[in-house]
């Protein structure tokens, strides 16, 4: 392998413009399929095989209505006061009106009206004909009468209504009714008119409705009314729920049910349901409706707060990631010594995250790609793409220091080297990427390709377009006046002195790192995960403003609604006195608050009720609450389905929790193999992967304190405490591995390089210690850099990841790669190099510190 890539490097050198113009050609792929293809990021999450999708599917495809995007908008006063004035009311109205003229937001009063309808529908079509068989003989009896008086006055006004009586009385019942109360008022105005002229209506032969009944329309009317009462109360039960919190909005006597007003007049809450999911709605859906809204509102001074499921996904970069570049560079500066040698890897490192994530934001319609995917792809992209061209350049330009070797022959002895290490390197966080897909959820599966392919490309990069921009720089990387003053050893007193500490009270150095990290291990305990909410966004922020508004006005729960689908055992119709018996068991749940019915399948089997919880959506109770759910047996009903965002959440973090230690098996033992190919020995792998593991247990405890303590948020911006992220452990332990591996690689193969050529075990590790550690320190503190840059943004989710992602390099780097290991190999002594023969010779060799290279190139001289 080392021959190869000195091969190349000398190639790449030798032939830049060949190269790069490969590489621009593949900028040119990625900015045309960026230009032309249509983009997409989801804010939805499918878990296949866990009980809250198998319940989505279901209420999916038997209310196809209820699978739509939904959420809430909060409306609050701009100064604070009430919302329930008159002219405000109306305004929310308004902006309701102009949400459903979009063509894009179910009308849900709408709905409810035509629903209250469809019940007076049915109950007129059952009473009607009831009335019409009693009015039939009735309008045969006056149109005879109306006969008598026409012939007996010759008025043919008397005449046409008579013969409109005869077609009226064998008509339908609904036209019979219709007709009927039209003809008893043109009969009552005939009689008002004879009274008028002095002559009574017996006087003119004109007759008398029989029984009284002069408006049938009207009779018919008042039975509905009192008939459909009773139906529509329980309808306003089911619909409204159980504890209705606030009451609906009032304006000009009209009740809009769908909208809450809170009991202090202070908050407005608005449910909006799209008339489909994010990828069927039209790119802008989203912001014309936030922008009408915000237009019918804001002139009487009221703000809208939309929840996050309506707030435009995008990914949440800002320009915080300049500040980590900016020190990044600086660093860069410091250890190559020039701008030249310093703006390398930040271009091609820039080149390959543009590629990377540019690549699959322009291929996103194709698959499940969340906000923080194109975010953590960047942030690792830049680490590792700086970190990977920081070694070759490093060692380029050592070896026309040291050795003075010209330009294109360090370039190929760099790459078959360092590059070795590096491509070694690169395969191992790809592998340890890779095996996320083990765990067979879908955004994971897309983070875990989109960060794999931008380290592939990183490694791609390093080592051959950068070779090629050296080949276009040539010998001006080093400055003629470094080259000739040559260092006589890559000895630094900062380095010699650490090394010189650390071994020399070898226990001691292990017992402190033990002890040091240990304390924040024991925070890892206390881990509690789930998917950060509106309640620990940004202060001021529409999701925070949203959350705190809802809670505040409508309780916790109000922020976790549940979604609860009822089938009865037999499959058999739900009618409403079911359903209102059910959702009296659903109420009476403990942990429950509210329960409304949300709708019913067109054949009535299966209901599906909206659960308020007691608690928000992280609280262990809510938790509780779910599985209670699913674990209640309601009288004749089939086991309770329970789905929506928060049981959706609440399934994916049990479902990670499990695989954390699946996962943190699959990378021990990956890292054993990998390490024990690498430098032939049994305690130098065992020894790195414990410190692996403690430095993953020290940066969770971390991350719990940061994150998930109130006592100490405020270190990193949070003003409240939440969980951590979900997938942050098993993500950041695959990530933080291939990390690790990195610096052991380059320091471990630093240190067997000096003991393989006769140095005494324990000066070898001080002597590799000395070759490799600076830039090591260089390459750690970028990360650390990189990473902390995206601290300073807003979403919680990728804070979560950069403060977990510095502090893990910071304890593996520094602590383990740098303190730990160095004391553990010297007290090892000879030991710590050791492996049985028979084992040695089953093992395939694994050339990275390019003996090979070395061999061929003396017998080359």
């Amino acid at each position: 392998m080392s021959i190869a890539l000195y091969r190349l490097g000398r190639f790449a050198f030798a032939r830049p413009w060949r190269v790069l113009l490969a590489w621009v050609l593949l900028v040119g792929v990625v900015v045309g399929l960026f230009a032309t293809q249509p983009h997409k990021i989801s804010t939805g999450l499918t878990l296949q095989g866990t009980a809250s999708q198998a319940t989505l599917d279901e209420v999916s495809a038997q209310l196809p209505g209820a699978g739509g995007t939904q959420g809430t908008i909060i409306v609050t006063a701009r100064d604070g006061g009430r919302v329930d004035t008159p002219e405000r009311m109306a305004a929310i109205a308004d902006a309701m009106a102009r949400q459903s003229r979009t063509g894009q937001v179910v009308d849900r009063e709408e709905k409810l009206a035509a629903q209250r309808q469809d019940v007076r529908d049915r109950i007129t079509e059952r009473i009607e004909p009831t009335v019409a068989a009693d009015l039939g003989p009735r309008l045969a009896s006056l149109a005879a009468s109306l006969d008598s008086a026409a012939s007996r006055l010759g008025n043919t006004t008397i005449s046409g209504l008579a013969q409109r009586a005869w077609n009226v009385s064998s008509a339908a019942p609904h036209d019979m009714i219709q007709g009927a109360s039209m003809i008893f008022a043109e009969l009552a105005e005939l009689q008002k008119n004879a009274g008028a002229s002095g002559l009574s209506p017996q006087a003119l032969g004109l007759p008398t409705p029989e029984g009284g009944a002069s408006d049938p329309v009207a009779a018919v009317r008042e039975a509905v009314d009192r008939a459909s009462a009773p139906i529509l109360a329980d309808l306003d039960r089911l619909t409204t729920g159980t504890t209705p919190q606030g009451g609906p909005l009032t304006v000009d006597g009209r009740t809009f049910e769908t909208i809450r007003v809170s009991d202090d007049g202070t908050v407005a809450m608005m449910p909006v349901l799209f008339a489909g999911t994010l990828s069927e709605l039209p790119g802008q859906a989203l912001e014309d409706v936030l922008i009408v809204t915000d237009d019918a509102i804001k002139g009487v001074g009221l703000v809208a707060s939309p929840s996050p499921s309506l707030l435009p996904t995008e990914p949440p970069l800002g320009g915080h990631e300049a500040i980590g570049l900016g020190i990044a560079l600086v660093v860069l500066l410091l250890t190559l010594g020039s701008l030249v040698a310093a703006g390398l890897p930040l271009l091609t490192a820039l080149v390959g995250v543009f590629l990377g994530v540019g690549g699959a934001f322009a291929l996103s319609a194709n698959f499940l790609m969340t906000t923080s995917t194109p975010a953590l792809g960047l942030m690792l992209g830049l680490a590792v793409g700086i970190d990977y061209a920081l070694f070759i350049v490093h060692k380029h330009r050592a070896l026309m220091l040291r050795e003075g070797l010209p330009a294109q022959e360090a370039v190929g002895r760099a790459l078959g080297t360092a590059g070795s290490a590096v491509l070694f390197a690169g395969l191992t966080v790809i592998t340890a990427l890779l095996g996320l897909l083990t765990l067979g959820i879908e955004f994971v599966n897309t983070m875990a390709l989109t960060a794999a392919a931008t380290v592939t490309l990183a490694v791609a990069i390093s080592l051959t377009a950068l070779p090629a921009l050296l080949g276009l720089v040539g010998e001006r990387i080093v400055r003629r006046s470094a080259r000739r003053v040559r260092p006589a050893s890559g000895h630094h007193p900062v380095a010699r002195r650490w090394v010189g500490a650390v071994t020399a009270r070898p226990i001691l150095t292990i017992a402190a790192v033990v002890l040091v990290l240990g304390v924040p291990a024991l925070g890892a305990t206390n881990l509690r995960l789930g998917m950060p909410d509106g309640g620990v966004a940004k202060a001021g922020s529409a999701q925070r403003v949203n959350y705190d508004a809802t809670a505040r006005a409508f309780g916790e729960g109000a922020n976790a609604p549940l979604v609860v689908a009822v089938r009865n055992a037999d499959r058999s119709p739900l009618g409403t006195p079911q359903l209102l018996e059910r959702q009296g068991q659903l109420a009476a749940i403990e942990g429950v608050r509210s329960a409304r019915l949300m709708g019913v399948s067109p054949d009535r089997s299966l209901a599906v009720f909206q659960t308020i919880p007691a608690a928000g959506p992280n609280d262990p109770s809510t938790e509780d609450l779910v599985h209670r759910l699913r674990g209640t047996d309601l009288p004749g009903a089939l086991s309770l389905g329970v789905t929506g965002l928060t049981a959706i959440n609440i399934d994916l973090s049990e479902v990670l929790a499990a695989a954390i230690p699946i996962y943190l098996g699959v990378v021990v033992a990956l890292s054993l193999i990998i390490l024990l190919l690498v430098f032939r020995s049994l305690l130098v792998p065992l020894a790195a992967t414990a410190g692996f593991l403690l430095a993953i247990a020290a940066t969770m405890g971390l991350v719990v304190a940061a994150f998930g303590d109130e006592r100490w948020t405020w270190l990193v911006g949070v003003d409240r405490a939440g969980p951590i992220l979900s997938f942050l452990p098993v993500m950041a332990t695959g990530l933080l591995y291939g990390l690790a591996m990195d610096y052991q690689v380059f320091l471990g193969a630093s240190m067997r390089e000096d003991y393989v050529h006769g140095k005494d075990a324990r000066a070898a590790v001080k002597t590799g210690f000395h070759h490799a550690s600076r830039v090591v320190v260089a390459a750690a503190v970028i990360m650390i850099s990189v990473f902390g840059g995206f601290i300073l943004g807003d979403d919680t989710t990728i804070r979560q990841f950069g403060f977990a992602l510095s502090a893990g390099i910071l304890i593996d780097a520094f602590l383990i790669r740098m303190t730990l290991m160095p004391a553990l190999l010297s007290l090892a002594g000879e030991r710590a190099w050791w492996l049985p023969r028979w084992l040695d010779r089953l093992l395939p060799t694994v050339d990275i510190e390019g003996d090979s290279l070395r061999r061929r190139l003396t017998e080359a001289a």
